[in-house]
């Protein structure tokens, strides 16, 4: 059984094309872009319609969609990364397993009306509010798999290793549901990817050692190891902020790049999530691994972060993907436009990124927001190419934000002008989730949001908060 999927414009190889058609086999693989008049069991005609390959979102910690507008007061929650937690542990300490699920299930929806049909989850609430481990261990990891699910996004959930508070630092009572202990977690981990062995269509399993200042080394070397023995995409936050830097050369004398690059632990399979404050020896060690640079804009430019210097990284070669963090926003072609607009600002010229490697700049962020994240997941997606699965978002060619386009300007149009309005259906392996800018679950999954944020922030004002 075939489907064939007509739109106006068909965006393959790097262009637009008319009369083209999506043929997927019934597995949700693409089988062929062909001629929209090919033969198959069922067409799906999409008139008016631009369909392009599914956004990537690399990097999310969906519980935090709960703190957002919450944080933006120095009153409520200080003046920097460090002071935000504290409105971040407020809403990790208060959310039983159903409104983990519940919270998820919000963040995935809005990702999904925004053109996302993958996402990877680096994932740290484990245990209960008072650390104790649950029956399984895995039970909110789960959860957050049934949140997708129940969407219909692919994640691929990135298992996070967080064993202490930092360098000679007492635990902070704030990151208790995160805690384990390193063999716990190995422990965890095997289980977790017993239960979704070697990946599907819609489930994949990564590791994520939470960062230097969370992980020891010793014990980073021994998760490394396991996750490579099972063929893991490994993910690590790596210098978002300058006192984590210092903090590693106390230490370790090094920098965290540069202690995991000169222990030989970078490879193809490693994503450094952020990397903005780096030096150009370490930017050459992450190109010549192989490695990929997980930006997230929208919540770095919210938490102050600094701004990833993507111009060096992509000359060095290394691959740029994105994610929505912290849920700041969750708009995949704000943090593709963002990820050149900050250095305009830095450098005082246009179009900074554009020409890198003889590729045009909207061809370049795309690519970042699609085929970089598919690489730095290891996910067959991001392309409409035989044999990747069959995911996709079509637009509006009459929505206001983008109409009056020919078929050579559509591209930079959409990654630099179009409103997600303009989003009118989501396909994830061939089966549409989102439909005319719709998704069934859309009224029960606000409405169950919308009791839990009542009740996570009415606690916190009952609090003192």
């Amino acid at each position: 059984m075939t489907t064939l999927y007509r739109p106006e414009l068909l965006f393959a190889d790097g262009r637009f094309t008319a009369q083209a058609g999506l043929l997927v086999d019934d597995k949700g693989r693409c089988q062929s872009v062909t001629a929209s008049d090919a033969a198959s069991d069922t067409v799906i005609d999409l008139p008016g319609k631009a369909l392009l390959p599914g956004f990537v979102n690399v990097h999310s910690h969906t519980f935090q969609r709960l703190i957002r507008g919450k944080s933006e007061s120095r009153a409520v929650a200080g003046k920097d990364f460090w002071s935000w937690r504290g409105t971040m542990y407020h809403a990790a300490a208060n959310l039983d397993p159903q409104q983990v699920y519940d919270v998820a299930r919000m963040a995935f929806l809005e990702m999904a009306l925004a053109g996302t049909t993958t996402v990877g989850e680096f994932h740290y609430l484990h245990t209960s509010p008072d650390g104790r481990p649950y029956d399984d261990p895995n039970l909110l990891s789960k959860q957050v798999i049934a949140a997708a699910q129940s969407v219909g996004i692919r994640i691929v959930l990135l298992r996070c290793a967080y064993l202490r508070s930092g360098y000679q630092l007492q635990r902070d009572p704030g990151q208790t549901r995160f805690f384990e202990t390193a063999p716990e977690f190995l422990a965890n981990m095997d289980a977790l990817v017993g239960e979704y062995p070697g990946g599907s269509a819609e489930v994949c399993i990564g590791v994520a050692p939470h960062s230097i200042r969370a992980v020891p080394f010793d014990d980073l070397r021994q998760i490394v190891t396991r996750a490579r023995d099972k063929t893991l995409p490994l993910h690590m936050h790596m210098a978002e902020q300058v006192a984590e830097n210092e903090a590693c050369m106390r230490e370790y004398g090094a920098t965290p790049v540069a202690l995991i690059g000169k222990a030989g632990l970078l490879g193809p399979d490693w994503t450094a999530v952020h990397a903005i404050h780096i030096a150009a020896e370490e930017t050459r060690m992450l190109a010549d691994a192989g490695a990929t640079i997980c930006s997230c804009p929208t919540t770095e430019r919210n938490l102050g972060d600094g701004i990833l210097a993507a111009d060096q990284a992509m000359q060095a070669g290394v691959r740029v993907a994105f994610g929505s963090d912290s849920q700041a926003q969750i708009d995949p072609l704000e943090d593709a436009r963002e990820l050149d607009y900050h250095l305009r600002l830095t450098h005082q010229q246009r179009a900074i990124l554009d020409q890198i490697g003889g590729q045009n700049l909207a061809a370049r962020l795309f690519d970042c927001a699609t085929v970089n994240g598919a690489r730095s997941l290891a996910v067959p997606t991001g392309t409409l190419t035989t044999g990747s699965f069959a995911d996709f978002f079509t637009v509006d060619l009459r929505d206001i934000s983008i109409a009056g386009h020919s078929a050579d300007d559509l591209l930079p149009l959409i990654v630099f002008g179009m409103n997600r309005t303009a989003i009118r259906d989501v396909a994830v392996n061939g089966r549409l989730i989102v439909r005319d800018g719709g998704h069934a679950l859309h009224d029960e999954i606000v409405s169950r949001y919308e009791e839990v944020h009542a009740k996570v922030w009415r606690d916190a004002a009952g609090a003192g908060r």
